[in-house]
């Protein structure tokens, strides 16, 4: 079986599996405090150019991203995101259950727009309606698409005029800092948005997010909300390990260019064999158009996800490609395609 659904179904990089066994035996302080966790934030800030920032290490997407909401904003705030965004599809309602509710606006590409946020400010013009508070953006995208330097000053503009916070969900960040044609950085994200987390679990660690919260204001008490919401692990130094390999010479940045450079192996076979795609991904998310005969006859051979159907006869798959994917499996899809 050839594995494209998703890009955290292996374990761990080998880099890092050994870093856990070489520490292993090593007693130190928990909740992290330990000084794997804060060698790791010292990495993070040197990449962020930012000093400042407050780094925390969490174990998953869905929790930093309910953490991180439920301590920026006050009981009436709501948030603003595409239709498409993963708190409001694949997050089980989880940032509705802290009391706030998602404004979505549609988007075919994934990514909103400036108008999109000015028209939901708008719209909620009064103390009878939600206040918008929060922008909420994902690079990259649900759809692999990716926000460039420019768009994210122009969003960072828009939610300046309107008192609006900025937070970007980074799951598959690396992914879109290595996308091809991508002038966009770490110190970039620090410059532009209040708060961002850089994902871990789908870029070869075994778990964990880690959230920088850049905005002075949204900082204060944040470890009691971790604590409050169940993300504070006693052997948080396991995040910090983690992440420590991670940056410490550049690992992040190359297993997240090696998914995309699988994806665009792929992309280009299937373009080849004279199929269409649903958006144009530069990243390790594809989204392929196909007969649904064609998709029957791969499901036997691959691991994949269905996306959507695409009229009566053909359906949109979602191939993923990981930073453990290699081209000897893309050429035996190819073939099989």
């Amino acid at each position: 079986m050839i594995y494209l659904k998703n890009d955290y179904s292996l374990g761990a990089h080998p880099q890092i599996m050994q870093a856990l066994s070489d520490t292993n035996m090593i007693h130190t302080t928990g909740y992290g405090e330990d000084p794997f966790c804060e060698e790791a934030r010292r990495l993070l800030k040197k990449q962020l150019a930012a000093d400042e920032a407050d780094i925390h290490f969490l174990m998953g997407g869905t929790q930093t991203n309910l953490t991180a909401m439920a301590a920026f904003l006050r009981p009436h705030h709501a948030i603003i995101a595409a239709d498409s965004a993963h708190i409001c599809v694949h997050e089980t309602g989880a940032i509705e259950a802290t009391g706030h509710k998602v404004i979505a606006c549609p988007s075919p590409d994934g990514k909103l727009l400036p108008q999109q946020i000015e028209d939901a400010v708008l719209v909620h013009k009064d103390e009878h309606m939600v206040k918008p508070k929060l922008v909420y953006i994902s690079n990259t995208t649900e759809v692999g698409t990716v926000y460039d330097r420019d768009e994210l000053q122009a969003l960072r503009s828009v939610c300046d005029k309107y008192g609006l916070y900025l937070y970007l969900d980074g799951a598959r960040l690396g992914c879109a800092l290595t996308a091809p044609d991508i002038q966009l950085t770490l110190a970039d994200l620090a410059r532009l948005t209040d708060a961002f987390y850089i994902g871990g679990t789908k870029n070869g660690v075994l778990f964990g997010e880690a959230l920088a919260i850049l905005n002075p204001e949204l900082k204060e008490d944040f470890r009691y909300h971790i604590k409050q919401r169940g993300g504070m692990m006693a052997k948080g130094r396991l995040l910090g390990i983690q992440f420590r390999e991670l940056f410490k010479d550049g690992l992040y940045f190359d297993l997240a260019r090696h998914a995309n450079e699988m994806a665009q192996i792929l992309k280009n076979g299937i373009i080849g064999g004279g199929y269409e795609f649903f958006v144009d991904s530069p990243t390790n998310q594809i989204f392929p158009i196909l007969p649904n005969m064609v998709a029957d006859h791969l499901r036997e051979l691959v691991s994949f996800e269905d996306w959507q159907p695409y009229g009566d006869r053909a359906t949109v798959i979602r191939l993923v490609t990981s930073w453990g994917t290699t081209e000897d499996e893309i050429m035996e899809f190819l073939r099989h395609l």
